[in-house]
């Protein structure tokens, strides 16, 4: 969408600054009307599997610092589907937002629960093979590590521009995202764009002071 920044008077004249905004990177955010009686479904079946599991996988979690992550088939398992029936109902908003093709519809393809105890985090990392990926916050207390994203265009990053110092930057300018943890909220971002997770500042060790959430990756399906 081109839109005017500035009229700009030049010798004999105006000029009009126009600007496009090209490539953006969409994340799409969500906070769930009755996620205190989903969240306490959800943690109960997190903490079943936990006990089933208690070694779970490593991929971006730490082992070496707590941090537990469940096989990746949740979105398989009863006591999640209310969850991924609402997952659902997102995407296809967002499919009708793009402009999908009808014939197609976005679908959840793996889904998978992380816990982080403090000082847990996650290192940076992408999602090969999906489309789209999510995050929801079962539990966030406060201090609970921050999601990152990183600007996934490198040159911003090796060679950045100078700006007015101790003004907010616009967010179109801005090489990293930080966004808080609240439960109850539900993120759906790019597959590709890196993200990490800062480390769990929460007060306390026990079962509360954890950050946990159910992730999940996304692709196109055809429709039957």
């Amino acid at each position: 969408m081109t839109r005017t920044i500035a009229k700009l008077d030049t010798p004999g004249g105006q000029d009009e600054l126009r600007r496009d905004d090209y490539f953006p990177t969409l994340v799409y955010s969500v906070r769930l009307h009755d996620a205190a009686e989903m969240n306490r479904e959800i943690l109960a079946a997190i903490r079943d599997e936990r006990a089933r599991d208690a070694k779970g996988i490593e991929r971006s979690n730490f082992r070496s610092l707590g941090g537990w992550h469940s096989h990746n088939n949740l979105h398989k398992e009863a006591r999640f589907k209310r969850l991924t029936d609402r997952i659902h109902t997102m995407l296809a908003g967002i499919s009708e937002n793009l402009g999908y093709d009808k014939g197609r519809h976005l679908a959840v393809t793996t889904m998978w629960s992380i816990a982080n105890p403090p000082f847990s985090s996650n290192r940076a990392h992408i999602h090969p093979g999906a489309l789209w990926s999510g995050v929801y916050y079962v539990q966030a207390p406060e201090g609970a590590g921050q999601i990152e994203f990183t600007d996934p265009r490198t040159m911003n990053i090796m060679n950045p521009a100078t700006y007015m110092p101790r003004q907010k930057r616009k967010t179109e300018c801005w090489t990293k995202v930080k966004v808080t943890p609240e439960p109850g909220k539900m993120l759906f971002f790019p597959s590709w764009l890196y993200h990490s997770v800062d480390p769990n500042l929460a007060q306390g060790d026990g079962p509360d002071s954890e950050r946990i959430i159910v992730s999940f990756n996304i692709n196109q399906r055809v429709s039957k």
